[in-house]
């Protein structure tokens, strides 16, 4: 039965679609089977894993009898993605659900890229996954927009959530432009899965930059976190 973790954050801006597509591809070079389903029709996942010229159907269409569930899944390397539609349409938490379900054994790990905001993109989403990961900037706007995404994530049934703090900048925490990790831990109550470094090469992710590539300083920290999705245990560092 495959993982199914949606990615979540409040805020918008905070490099939550990156992060999923990022450790998506962490996780398919580990040898897992991995699809990206996205939640947000602005419709991003496409363009930063280079599917977009190839997206004829997203999965609204499955749920309007327009194809099948396998004429809307694209390949792009070794991942595999479903587009969001422009309207959610008649698309109910229910239906979602069970088209996700319906997927199960054909993949190991499902990771659903929620919208910003709270509203009905996320319910969405939240209903396709039993898995959660809050995506929050240490920063006081993004953690508090990443504390109501944990809230409805857990009224919508999720309670195995974990936080990842993204664009984090050692030297802006250590004078006090950035909050601590402590604080940030403290202040959405959710555990931390791993930490990501302000890289400038995933900014130009949707322009055909790699967003999972050797030497890049977030690099170690996808891999890192892929492992601990996956059961490993590996110690939380930051440098």
């Amino acid at each position: 039965m495959a993982k199914k973790i949606v990615f979540a954050s409040g805020k918008g801006g905070v490099g939550k679609t990156t992060l999923t597509v990022g450790i998506g591809t962490a996780l398919s070079e580990m040898g897992r089977n991995v699809l990206l389903v996205d939640f947000d029709n602005l419709r991003s996942i496409d363009l930063i894993v280079g599917a977009a010229e190839s997206v004829v159907y997203d999965w609204g269409d499955v749920l309007l009898g327009r194809c099948s569930v396998e004429d809307a899944i694209y390949k792009s390397g070794n991942l595999s993605v479903m587009s969001c539609p422009r309207k959610y349409g008649e698309a109910t938490p229910k239906k979602v659900g069970e088209l996700i379900r319906s997927l199960d054994k054909k993949f190991d790990f499902i990771l659903c890229d929620a919208p910003a905001g709270i509203g009905r993109g996320l319910h969405l989403a939240i209903a396709a996954a039993d898995k959660g990961i809050l995506v929050a900037t240490p920063d006081y706007v993004c953690v508090r927009g990443a504390f109501t995404a944990s809230d409805e994530m857990i009224e919508g049934g999720i309670s195995d959530i974990r936080l990842i703090i993204n664009r984090a900048v050692k030297k802006d925490i250590k004078r006090n432009k950035m909050l601590n990790f402590d604080s940030v831990i403290d202040s959405t109550a959710v555990q931390l899965i791993g930490v990501v470094p302000e890289d400038p090469f995933l900014r130009f992710g949707a322009m055909g930059v790699s967003v999972y590539k050797k030497g890049q300083i977030s690099y170690p920290a996808f891999n890192n976190i892929a492992k601990r999705i996956t059961g490993l245990s590996i110690p939380l560092s930051f440098t």
